[in-house]
């Protein structure tokens, strides 16, 4: 089970542990992003600090109908107890979880400020 909160912007965030390809760890603090079809996104400034492995360029279309390109990299996430190797999108925004992501779990969250944000793996 993973656990988070609802922070004062109403945004359901939850904590993440990354692990780089040389074994660096780094706690992340990421938002539960519903509308976002991949696994992770990440900022640029900490793919290049982890070093992590480039994989392709992806392409998007925002809400706007811009096609935006995008490189990925791989990533090992500590995922409810697990480590799993996922595909991470380099943005310059705020670490995103995606619906990849939480493939084959539940989400629950109480949506107000301080309210509880809980993810959990599928029996």
């Amino acid at each position: 089970m993973i656990e988070g909160v609802v922070n004062a912007a109403y945004e359901a965030v939850v904590t993440i542990r990354l692990r780089g390809p040389e074994g660096q760890v780094r706690d992340i603090e990421a938002v539960v992003d519903t509308g976002y079809s991949g696994f992770l996104t990440l900022p640029t400034v900490l793919v290049a600090e982890l070093g992590l492995p480039f994989a392709y360029i992806g392409q998007a279309f925002l809400a706007n109908d811009a096609e935006v390109d995008f490189d990925v990299h791989y990533v090992t996430v500590l995922w409810d107890g697990q480590p799993r190797d996922i595909e991470a999108d380099a943005t310059g925004s705020a670490p995103l979880v995606g619906m990849l992501l939480l493939d084959k779990h539940n989400l629950a969250i109480d949506v107000e400020d301080g309210g509880s944000v809980v993810i959990r793996a599928k029996a």
